[in-house]
């Protein structure tokens, strides 16, 4: 059953804390796909990341997205998540993937250090690039878009249940 409500968007944008609010709006449950990850492997994700590295982490986060199995359920993913092929095709036949879009700038004062955060950049990435990347994959796999420029998380919300309840 596709009944679930995927979030997926950079790191920063707000899916874990809309996800949430969103679960509690809907009488939903809540699972943050980087806490499973972390649960699964007994590792932060910056420990992850910092020792199998960038590839051995995505193939984690593909695994273990692609064998989430939950019902009525808003799921929180990692941002690199849309590099899983396999993740990305399950999430989407379990849920309605919807994607939290933030504009470059708003994204960028949002955030401290990425490493810090467990965010998964190549060898000389930095966050403009990784957007770029990024952007044109969350927009291919996304069943709904919602833009947060100028949203503050009460009129986000109000926004997501328009589009998700059309």
């Amino acid at each position: 059953m596709k009944n679930n409500i995927v979030l997926i968007g950079m790191p920063g944008v707000g899916k874990s804390t809309l996800g949430v609010v969103l679960a509690k709006e809907l009488g939903y449950e809540f699972v943050d796909a980087d806490l499973l990850i972390q649960k699964r492997e007994k590792r932060l994700l910056k420990e992850i990341i910092a020792e199998e590295g960038v590839d051995g982490f995505l193939k984690i986060e593909n695994d273990v997205n692609a064998g989430i199995q939950t019902d009525k359920t808003v799921i929180a993913t990692g941002g690199s998540v849309i590099y899983g092929a396999e993740a990305m095709e399950h999430l989407k036949e379990i849920g309605t993937v919807v994607y939290l879009k933030l504009d470059y700038e708003t994204l960028d004062s949002r955030l401290g250090s990425l490493k810090g955060r467990g965010v998964v950049l190549k060898d000389g990435q930095n966050l403009k690039s990784l957007y770029e990347e990024r952007v044109p994959l969350y927009e291919k796999y996304a069943d709904v878009i919602v833009d947060e420029h100028g949203l503050d998380l009460e009129t986000t919300l109000i926004k997501l249940l328009e589009k998700i309840e059309k």
